[in-house]
Parts: structure tokens; C-alpha cells; sequence
């Protein structure tokens, strides 16, 4: 049986009045790459925030693997969880932002080693040779002595790649990773995150909105609606012939 590396169980998040998640039931097994597509406001991103520890949830429980994310066992009892146990839930997930976020005054490098050096405790020796494993893999090696500002929008988002790699998470989370970029550079970001989905036994959970790109990468395509998934199923299956009118309505199909 598969392990199951997310889980979300009849989770509700507010923002004020606004329900933005509702209830929501959604897993995600261990090596399984999934694209959650939806109209803006559907609670994508917010998926994704909930995981990396941005948001709290008002009620519900999330896991990940085994372990509860927002609440910790204590004397047999499931409490909110402390700061020292989130800290250690966010070392099992990378993100990568619709903003790079890279230091501007630092180099690639040390935008690269300077978690792997100061959460995971390596070696500034470990910490570079994992950084240039890294830059290898998103084809930036050249580029580790430069700055942010001297980079291409694309250049600096498989920098930030790059940088989540580093911390050698089970489960990689991408928000629109490429919504900020210049059209002629989308390719390059997404060709690299399609390499690590193909090399790499890795857990990928990718809100876009780059659909042919959800139906080459995915084993799943979730499409979410009003806080809930409206529908979910195999990439073929959600973009050629969904259920839903909802999904139909969305994705312009007559």
C-alpha cells in the first residue's frame, strides 16, 4: 500500500468572512505528482500556505506523512502545535513562490547554502557541493558567483529551485512558479521542474495555471472550486472529458 505523504482532513480556513477552504478533504500519496487548478479565490495557493506553516487552519487536521502539521500529541491528546514542531514539520517540505524571494545581497550560492548551513547544520564544504549539485541540476552552474539583479526572471526561479532542493525535501510544493516571468521565459522554469519530476522520487504538488503543463506532469489533476475539489482524476480524464459542468465551464470545453 502506498504511503500517503499529504492529508487534509475536513479542513476549513476563514480569511474574515470569507471561506476560502471548506471542509476540505485531499490527499496526496508519497512520489505522487499532482496539479491543482482552479479560478482565482478556489483556495489554491492557500493549500500550499497551509503546508508551508503561513496560515492556520480554523478547524481540521493536516499531516504530514504520520505526523500531524498544525497539532502535536501531547499526554494522548492532539493540542496546537508548538513552534519547535513546526519548525521541524517545514524541513520535510520545499516551496517555490510565484516571487523568487532570493536575498538580493547575497550571491547564488549563498542564497543556496545559507539554510542547508543554518537549519540543517552542515559543513560550509557540505553545503557548497550541495549547492553546486543543485545549480548543475537546474543548469546554472556558471551563474553561482552573480547576484539576483544580474539574472534573467527565469534564471532567478531555478535559482529558487534550486534552493528548496537543497534542503533535500520529501515533498516539493510550486505556487504558479511561473506566473511572474515573461512569456519566453516560462519553458525554461517549466522544463526544469519537469526533469525533477521525471529523475527524482519526489512528492510534487503544483498550483498552476499552465494547463498543458498540468496534463504532462500530472498523475492527478485536482480542479477546485469555492474552497472544495469539484472534481479530480487522471490529467486525460479532467482536460478531455470531465464530469462536472463546473470543471467543463472552466476549462471552456463545450
Amino acid at each position: 500500500m502506498t504511503e500517503t505523504a499529504i492529508e487534509f482532513r475536513d479542513v476549513v480556513k476563514r480569511f474574515g468572512d470569507t471561506t476560502v477552504l471548506n471542509h476540505l478533504n485531499f490527499s496526496v500519496k508519497k512520489g505522487e505528482k499532482v496539479s491543482i487548478i482552479g479560478p482565482s479565490g478556489s483556495g489554491k495557493s492557500t493549500v500550499l500556505r497551509i503546508l508551508m506553516t503561513l496560515e492556520k487552519i480554523e478547524s481540521g487536521t493536516v499531516y504530514v506523512g504520520e505526523r500531524p502539521l498544525w497539532h502535536e500529541m501531547r499526554q494522548g491528546k492532539l493540542v496546537p502545535a508548538g513552534e519547535r514542531h513546526l519548525r521541524e514539520m517545514r524541513k520535510e517540505m520545499g516551496m517555490v513562490f510565484q516571487q523568487f524571494n532570493l536575498f538580493p545581497h547575497m550571491t547564488v550560492r549563498r542564497n543556496i547554502t545559507e539554510a542547508p548551513a543554518h537549519v540543517l547544520g552542515l559543513s560550509k564544504h557540505e553545503a557548497n557541493a550541495r549547492a553546486e549539485e543543485y545549480l548543475q541540476l537546474v543548469g546554472l552552474s556558471d551563474q553561482a558567483d552573480k547576484y539576483p539583479h544580474q539574472l534573467s526572471g527565469g534564471q532567478q526561479q531555478r535559482v529558487a529551485i534550486a534552493r528548496a532542493l537543497a534542503m533535500r525535501p520529501g515533498i516539493m510544493l510550486f505556487d504558479e512558479p511561473t506566473s511572474a516571468l515573461d512569456p519566453e521565459l516560462v519553458g525554461e522554469v517549466l522544463s526544469v521542474i519537469q526533469r525533477l519530476s521525471q529523475e527524482n522520487d519526489l512528492t510534487l504538488l503544483l498550483v498552476t495555471h499552465e494547463m498543458q503543463f498540468a496534463q504532462d506532469i500530472s498523475d492527478r489533476v485536482c480542479f477546485f472550486d469555492k474552497g472544495e475539489i469539484a472534481e479530480s482524476g487522471p490529467p486525460e480524464v479532467i482536460f478531455n472529458n470531465p464530469r462536472e459542468a463546473r470543471t467543463r465551464e472552466f476549462l471552456k470545453l463545450n
